[in-house]
């Protein structure tokens, strides 16, 4: 299999520039969470409406003369992600769906990884107010001292796990 990946300081790079044209376009930096936030939303007051609109948290966030939260633009900016993701994967012929892992662990238990994983990394961007590309490549960005500690706090948390699940990968 001929895999074509970009040269990670390029993309690096490149990053950082989209990250600069964002700040200097848009007056603020890149972020996912707010856009599953966003979703959440929207589906709750289409569900029921009565519900939240009376809701302390939704009713800050819909009502007469409120914007559809569908169109923030975060929610435009992950589904950027996740066009600009497919063509990349069609353009490099690695369009496929592959599960990843060492020899000792099964595709189930992966995907029950990933999902707790997913899970507890939601709700840690909701109580840190921000994902890794907001609250610590957008918060380094502006030199803010919270985009430092956040991807300290990032990268020092998934060192420690990962003494514990190497095994799985061996």
């Amino acid at each position: 299999m001929n895999t074509k990946y970009m040269n990670p300081y390029l993309a690096g790079f490149l990053l950082g520039m989209v990250l600069l044209a964002t700040i200097f376009i848009t007056g603020r930096g890149l972020g996912a969470s707010g856009a599953v936030k966003d979703v959440v939303i929207a589906a709750v007051h289409g569900v029921a409406p009565a519900h939240a609109e009376h809701s302390p948290f939704y009713k800050t966030y819909v009502g007469p003369g409120k914007e559809n939260p569908l169109k923030s633009w975060l929610v435009f900016e992950v589904l950027g992600v996740i066009i600009g993701a497919f063509v990349s994967g069609l353009v490099s012929d690695r369009l496929r769906f592959v599960t990843e892992g060492g020899p000792r662990l099964r595709p189930s238990r992966r995907w029950l990884f990933a999902a707790i994983g997913g899970a507890l990394f939601a709700v840690g961007a909701q109580f840190a107010r921000g994902c890794t590309s907001g609250a610590a490549l957008s918060g380094m960005a502006v030199l803010s001292t919270a985009g430092f500690v956040t991807m300290l706090a990032i990268f020092g948390t998934g060192y420690a796990v990962a003494y514990f699940g190497r095994r799985l990968w061996l």
